[in-house]
């Protein structure tokens, strides 16, 4: 049994208000960077990229069939958006990037994340198990998907959004996604 630690630090730029996360990154072969949605054939970055830019390919180098980390990170901290995962470390019961195969051994801390950074009232996670962990984590229902969950922490309303996975593997167009995704930026005056 070979358990994998998280690869990548949290990306916390100044004052997050937005908390991204998904479960865990694919294999290290399926990447084309390093940071999180590294997987060409995932479509995050072309989700951000047609809600805040009205272009899906924003972020996209086509020619080397990869993300433009410096315009991400950029991005990111101009919407305060932070981003990490749910699963620090996780055993893949089967060669592959699925959740639904994937065995989270650790969790994130989201009470010192929530602690440390107090300027964040909204997590978003990006998938059903994703989700399924924060609302674990949180003692709250599992959101729809599309909708969110509201619990308490030191005082202070966290909403925690449940958005349709970023795999292609999940069967939802990009418009469908990013018209969600939207909804979520909207909220957030972003």
């Amino acid at each position: 049994m070979n358990i994998e630690s998280h690869p990548f630090p949290p990306f916390i730029p100044e004052n997050p208000r937005m908390f991204v996360m998904g479960t865990f990154p694919p294999q290290s072969k399926r990447w084309t960077f390093e940071f999180y949605y590294p997987n060409w054939n995932n479509d995050y970055w072309r989700i951000c990229g047609r809600v805040f830019y009205n272009d899906r390919n924003r972020f996209c180098d086509l020619t080397n069939k990869t993300f433009k980390l410096d315009e991400i990170k950029r991005f990111l901290a101009e919407h305060h958006i932070a981003m990490s995962d749910t699963g620090t470390e996780v055993v893949r019961l089967k060669d592959n990037a699925s959740d639904k195969f994937l065995d989270i051994r650790k969790t994130i801390d989201i009470n010192a994340v929530l602690d440390g950074y107090p300027t964040i009232d909204t997590l978003v996670t990006t998938g059903e198990k994703a989700a399924g962990v924060i609302a674990g984590l949180t003692h709250t229902e599992t959101p729809k998907m599309g909708e969110y969950a509201v619990f308490e922490h030191n005082e202070r309303e966290i909403y925690h959004f449940r958005m349709p996975s970023t795999s292609r593997a999940f069967p939802m167009s990009l418009e469908k996604k990013a018209e969600m995704y939207a909804r979520v930026f909207e909220r957030l005056n972003m």
